[in-house]
């Protein structure tokens, strides 16, 4: 009996032993933290790397009426280019002329009333002065004259709106362009707001190519752009930044840019095409990333002394180091690093809070 209680005994310390090992060993195995960094850039990739992108008209509009009624005419097809103020389609105008037939014929007559009441008004004056006439008497006149007044003001504007809503049969277009897609036909009944047509201006195409972050803070500094069209391949289109975005997408942590450029003399660029875009202007961004990088915010930090600021640096084994830093103005796209981090080197820019001196990290862009 003792030697099974002593057999017992062994196996219960072995276990204790064994578990208090791997314990042990899970105390010991290191936590790495997943963090989301960037790579500080340098102003070559803007001009080293192609941007996908796809092109879009400058302008684009669904044309539609202001008031209701039949589509008596149409005078637009698929593919008619058209200019600025040109006729689109037209809806029967004789209720509307009806309308301001008869608006005017009101007016008429409230003008003939007010101008009645006034001359009624002069004679009561006369009167009441020598004393023929009462003072309320007098008021009521006034009074007359007044409504008979405002009157003529209502008949007035409601003139003025069946003009405008007779005016407002006629669709014309807003700006040059061409017709890409009819939505009415002739004798169709349409309502106000009712797409007729669609109107777009491609005299000159915009392209909107989507920029990493850790380049956005170049893209002020590259003023042109080349292009190139997947069905075009042989030609480079010049284009300048017309818009550089300030929100980056939540999925990609990509900044939207838009690129204008001007028709090509030897192809016609449409609206939808795909391409690619890369910056022309290298010397300006090199210069600007010469005197400053630009970071997220979230990416800088401070401890005891507020006036000093830092950033999480990603060594090569994967572990972080603090880096102090030096500051600079705040930009649409971060804070200018002036001193601290060069371009390659990978910067954490979220949860900079709860990391630790040399602590091994995961990059999620991994």
């Amino acid at each position: 009996m003792k030697r099974f209680q002593v057999i017992g005994l062994a196996v219960c310390v072995t276990a204790l032993l064994v578990a208090g090992c791997e314990e042990q060993k899970a105390e010991k195995a290191p936590v790495i933290r997943p963090v989301r960094a960037i790579q500080v850039s340098d102003a070559t990739g803007l001009t080293k790397r192609w941007f996908p992108g796809r092109a879009k008209a400058t302008q684009e509009l669904d044309l539609s009426f202001r008031v209701s009624g039949p589509l008596i005419k149409r005078h637009v097809n698929v593919g008619s280019e058209v200019k600025k103020g040109a006729v689109i389609a037209q809806i029967d105008t004789a209720t509307f002329r009806a309308e301001a037939d008869q608006a005017k014929a009101s007016l008429a007559r409230a003008k003939a009333n007010y101008k009645n009441a006034a001359v009624q008004l002069k004679r009561q004056r006369v009167l009441t002065e020598k004393g023929h006439q009462s003072e309320a008497a007098l008021d009521r006149h006034i009074a007359l004259e007044s409504e008979s007044k405002a009157t003529v003001a209502a008949r007035e504007a409601a003139l003025k709106r069946t003009r405008l809503n007779l005016a407002y049969t006629t669709l014309k277009a807003p700006f040059a362009g061409v017709i890409v897609k009819t939505y009415a036909e002739n004798f169709q009944d349409v309502r106000p707001k009712q797409p007729i047509v669609r109107l777009i201006d491609n005299s000159r195409i915009e392209m909107i190519v989507d920029i990493p972050e850790n380049f956005i803070s170049l893209a002020p500094s590259v003023k042109e752009a080349i292009v190139v069209f997947d069905a075009f391949p042989d030609i480079e289109v010049a284009a300048t930044v017309k818009e550089i975005g300030t929100e980056a997408s939540e999925t990609t942590r990509t900044f939207p840019v838009t690129l204008i450029m001007d028709q090509p003399k030897n192809a016609k660029i449409l609206p939808g095409m795909a391409g690619k875009a890369t910056g022309k202007d290298g010397a300006a961004a090199a210069q600007m990333a010469e005197s400053a990088v630009v970071v997220p915010e979230t990416a800088i930090f401070t401890k005891e002394n507020p006036q000093n600021t830092y950033v999480w640096v990603v060594n090569d084994n994967k572990t972080v180091a603090t880096r102090p830093i030096k500051t600079g103005e705040l930009t649409d796209h971060g804070i200018q690093v002036q001193d601290g981090v060069k371009p390659g080197e990978w910067i954490v820019t979220a949860g900079v809070n709860y990391l630790r001196e040399g602590q091994q990290v995961r990059l999620l862009e991994e």
